[in-house]
């Protein structure tokens, strides 16, 4: 089981993931199969975290049986979050 820290570390890594993909797109996503090979997230926590930002609105989810993330994608919402965390960074 994930502690705190790498939960949050997971669903940033997730974020940050999708908005380079997607590069402000939110039609694109990203195979969660992909996300995890890429963040080496165990499945497990690949999944908790996807639904995490799922249940925020910053990502939608299309699920493969078993609870393992298809598809990842950015919702409007994410997009922004993302751009005014990018603002203030930069």
């Amino acid at each position: 089981m994930a502690t705190l820290h790498e939960r949050q570390r997971y669903r940033r890594q997730i974020l940050q993931a999708l908005y380079t993909a997607a590069e402000g797109n939110r039609l694109l996503g990203v195979a969660g199969a992909a996300l995890n090979h890429d963040l080496r997230i165990p499945e497990q926590d690949l999944a908790a975290a996807c639904s995490y930002l799922a249940g925020e609105g910053l990502v939608t989810v299309d699920w493969e049986p078993g609870n393992t993330p298809a598809m990842v994608s950015l919702t409007h919402q994410g997009i922004r979050v993302m751009e005014a965390e990018e603002e203030e960074g930069g």
